[in-house]
């Protein structure tokens, strides 16, 4: 799958990934308002107010980028309608033909983690059939528990040709209250970069794993020496844009071919149309002002090479 991530991305020059992580606020208040006059104050309203919200975003820049990245906990809010939501976005990015990672953040016990990797990455036999529940292209995953909560992960990125972009460092303020801790002379994200790195050295294609990592753009110095400890690992960098990252300390988790990370831009895409640079397109022009920001993220960042 990351051969896949690759050629999009040096295919369309455009390391980006757009968070779809919508929220009632993000939407223009027509199209809740419409969705509320034909469902009622409802969960499923709300659904169907996201899922046209989110069409009509990737509608505007899917020929711009290579991958979307919905956050599943922005569907879960709204019960089965939402992650019926979910479910009809990511099948509406592939007929777009964007790749998708389900930010999903899962892991447990082993037993868990399989169900989890199957309902995300897999597919599950029923009787003689075997269907892709969710079908996510890449998944991330929380490696808290060890390995016994990530192998199942992997071992289903195997067999369906999936990926995964492992926390390692993140881009929230208190993620030093554990990842910065040191164990002897090393920083918990520092053992947790070895282990990406060994977890998916038998998944590398065309110089780069399956197995991926979350490391935060407000964290450039960090980022440098995990790009040294994951030398084949795709780094997936949150907080650019509105949690503060800028394009300038987006450079340490590149390679000097400007391949090995993907950044994301969640609210300072699918919300453009509310800041003041992109105020011109209004509310009715919300997908023309995300496909400016995309625009604008592309230029910002092919500036650092």
């Amino acid at each position: 799958m990351i051969e896949r991530l690759v050629e999009k991305i040096k295919t369309l020059n455009a390391p980006i990934v757009v968070g779809l992580d919508p929220t009632l606020n993000f939407l223009p208040k027509y199209l809740l308002d419409k969705a509320i006059n034909e469902k009622g104050e409802t969960l499923e309203a709300a659904a169907d107010a996201i899922f046209e919200f989110n069409k009509r975003i990737v509608d505007a820049v899917y020929d711009l980028i290579p991958a979307v990245k919905p956050q599943i906990a922005m569907y879960e809010q709204f019960g089965i309608p939402g992650l019926m939501a979910f479910k009809k976005t990511l099948d509406y990015c592939h007929e777009k033909g964007l790749l998708v990672i389900g930010d999903a953040k899962r892991g447990d016990i082993g037993s868990t983690s399989t169900a989890y990797a199957i309902g995300h990455i897999g597919k599950v036999k029923i009787g003689n059939t075997e269907i892709a529940p969710i079908d996510a292209d890449f998944l991330t995953i929380n490696p808290y528990m060890g390995s016994d909560s990530v192998v199942p992960f992997v071992d289903e990125c195997k067999k369906n040709d999936k990926g995964l972009f492992i926390l390692v460092k993140t881009s929230n303020p208190s993620s030093g209250e554990f990842q910065d801790k040191k164990v002897g002379e090393k920083a918990v994200y520092e053992l947790v970069g070895k282990k990406v790195d060994e977890w998916g050295l038998d998944t590398v294609k065309g110089g780069y794993s399956d197995v991926g990592a979350v490391v935060g753009a407000t964290y450039p110095e960090m980022g440098k020496v995990l790009r040294e400890i994951m030398p084949k690992a795709y780094i997936l960098v949150p907080g650019y844009g509105a949690q503060g990252g800028t394009a300038a300390e987006l450079k340490p988790f590149f390679n000097k071919d400007g391949l090995g990370a993907i950044v994301n831009s969640s609210r300072g895409i699918i919300a453009a149309y509310k800041q003041e640079k992109y105020a011109e397109f209004g509310a009715e022009g919300f997908a023309e002002a995300a496909r400016a920001a995309v625009i604008d993220m592309k230029k910002d960042i092919a500036s650092i090479f």
